[in-house]
């Protein structure tokens, strides 16, 4: 499937101001950037620098004036797909050295306060079909609720409000597998099916040897997802962090498929 992406940022800028930025679709074998093409501003500087994993880019920008942003691009996804819930679990000692960060609890996904819950609930499942129920928990649970958290949401604060939006789901979903000893980590991605049409977030774990992507939403698969980067939470891969003050003016984000 191939997705067209356009994103456009505009954000006043009072005085100059580091910023660092990461929209772009991924350049990873698990899709094809067709065509990419980013507009900046007149910037005092400009560099990439790689992103989490060497998952994408980041970009370095030195601003003292607004920042007007569009970025176009169209992606071919070619993502190994897979039903979640027949994949096993990889024992930790098994485990190989790059996932053992998204093991352990982070900023937003204290894993740890969950080892209850998810014994309680899930204790009767192993590996992707726990994964899966957990999935199916979230969707049924969860209220998808536009503007009922904000930047210091957790996934604490999530499970116990009972609503959230796409963030708010995967740092639920990625503190329950980690409190099940499967890592998972938190992916920036366009998705197709997205309402309203935004920045979209999903967690990957790791089962039989390979990440997978999980939307507890329900709005997008993985074959309709273009992966912009990855981290251990939202705080690792925020598609603006500004250094300094800037004010957000308006910002819009539109996926549509690709026809034929």
């Amino acid at each position: 499937m191939q997705l067209s992406i356009v994103t456009t940022l505009d954000y006043a800028v009072h005085d100059a101001v580091d910023v660092m930025l990461q929209i772009e679709a991924a350049m990873i074998p698990e899709q094809r950037v067709i065509h990419a093409h980013i507009d900046l501003p007149p910037v005092e500087h400009f560099a990439r620098i790689a992103a989490q994993a060497n998952i994408g880019e980041r970009i370095w920008l030195r601003i003292a004036a607004p920042l007007k942003v569009r970025y176009e691009a169209t992606v071919e996804v070619d993502r190994y797909l897979a039903d979640v819930a027949s994949l096993d679990a990889v024992p930790p000692h098994q485990l190989p050295g790059e996932t053992v960060d998204y093991m352990m609890p982070s900023r937003y996904c204290q894993s740890d306060t969950f080892l209850d819950f998810v014994e309680g609930e899930f204790g009767h499942l192993k590996g992707g079909q726990r994964i899966a129920a957990m999935r199916d928990w979230l969707e049924t649970n969860l209220t998808y609720e536009p503007g009922s958290s904000d930047a210091y949401t957790t996934a604490i604060d999530t499970f116990q409000s009972g609503r959230g939006v796409c963030r708010d789901y995967t740092h639920l979903m990625i503190s329950l597998a980690r409190a099940s000893a499967i890592p998972a980590r938190f992916a920036s991605v366009y998705g197709l099916g997205v309402d309203p049409q935004d920045f979209h977030a999903v967690a990957e774990v790791f089962l039989d040897g390979m990440w997978h992507m999980v939307d507890a939403t329900g709005m997008s698969a993985p074959d309709r997802i273009a992966k912009i980067g990855i981290g251990r939470d939202a705080a690792d891969v925020s598609f603006l962090s500004s250094f300094g003050y800037v004010e957000m003016i308006s910002q819009t984000v539109e996926v549509t498929e690709v026809p034929g």
